[in-house]
């Protein structure tokens, strides 16, 4: 990246996953916290005892001192060398606040027969992808939900139809026949999911079982658009919403109602009212939209006001502002008795 480009983008993205023994994970949690928070990342990391994944971002040292505590100078110790991580930027701080959370999985398929530690399906290179996706005795199978898959996927590829990854199972079972289909290649955002599912297939008696080595965020950053067989955009799950190719932000926008992302043409819908609805929200019932837009329409008040007076409405931000709202508030009101006990 120029010097140009890193003043326009000073954030600097980090995401990442492993498939690792920890079983120490919730004693970790609260040190990992700590280190994140002492240097202002923000973000969100699953711990669980079958490894990490999650993003984070802040600036260029901080990520790039989280980097070399997760792989070699942290409580991990080596556990999480050769961890899947994509980096990227972005001009704002793509998250609200910083959290660790403690889960059963860091992707939750719940099929304890999918354990990616012991049987994983084969990796491929995203410059290898597209040989691979063009033949036709290869199956194509979008792993992600449909809200991500809406925004933009793979030429050929089969939308699952999930509103969650726990419903990958099912579509397996509904559409898939280990007899049939011999060779199924899977992708998804950076490769977590493939990794859990092509285990999980393989457990079920397919044949043979490929996936995109670092997901769709590695195929936008390595294959030139030219020769890209991705079309749309690709949904991330922070406040950029979707990225393109090389990784820039994309056009995509949110839903502040339903938190369905948006593109271009669904923005100019006359459902999409900002910060209240949306196409995909706006069919709502009657009395359960009015008290919907209710809600959202207050709440995109109370974020206007806050820009307008140059405050924080959301995250870490807006707590540090409310703890010295109310600090001076809480001055203000001793100095008051004070000024009262001395007359």
């Amino acid at each position: 990246m120029t010097a140009s480009a890193s003043a326009a983008e000073p954030f600097k993205v980090m995401a990442l996953y492993k498939f690792a023994d920890l079983p120490d994970a919730a004693a970790i949690r609260p040190v990992l916290a700590a280190f994140c928070c002492a240097r202002r990342i923000r973000g969100t990391l699953i711990l669980a005892p079958e490894g990490i994944n999650g993003t984070v971002a802040g600036t260029p040292d901080a990520i790039a001192d989280l980097h070399r505590y997760l792989l070699a100078e942290g409580p991990f110790d080596t556990r999480l060398a050769g961890a899947e991580i994509k980096f990227s930027h972005a001009r704002e701080m793509p998250f609200l606040r910083m959290k660790v959370r403690l889960k059963p999985e860091i992707v939750t398929l719940r099929a304890p027969e999918a354990n990616p530690a012991r049987i994983v399906g084969t990796y491929v290179a995203p410059d290898q992808w597209n040989a691979l996706i063009a033949r036709n005795d290869v199956v194509v199978v979008d792993t992600r939900n449909d809200y991500e898959v809406g925004l933009g996927t793979f030429r050929r590829a089969l939308d699952p139809g999930t509103r969650t990854f726990t419903e990958f199972k099912d579509f397996v079972a509904r559409e898939l026949d280990p007899a049939r289909d011999r060779k199924v290649a899977m992708f998804c955002t950076g490769g977590i999911r493939c990794e859990k599912a092509s285990a999980y297939l393989l457990a079920q008696g397919f044949e043979e079982v490929f996936h995109l080595k670092g997901g769709i965020l590695a195929y936008l950053e390595q294959v030139p658009a030219e020769r890209s067989r991705f079309d749309g955009e690709c949904f991330v799950f922070d406040e950029r919403v979707s990225v393109g190719h090389g990784l820039v932000e994309g056009e995509a926008s949110l839903c502040r109602a339903c938190r369905h992302p948006l593109t271009a043409m669904e923005c100019a819908d006359p459902a999409f009212v900002e910060g209240v609805s949306c196409p995909h929200c706006a069919g709502d019932a009657a009395r359960e939209r009015t008290l919907k837009q209710a809600r959202v329409a207050e709440r995109q008040r109370q974020v206007e006001l806050a820009r307008a007076r140059g405050l924080a409405h959301l995250g870490d931000d807006a707590t540090r502002t409310a703890q010295e709202q109310k600090c001076r508030k809480q001055a203000r009101k001793e100095a008051s008795r004070q000024r009262q006990s001395g007359q």
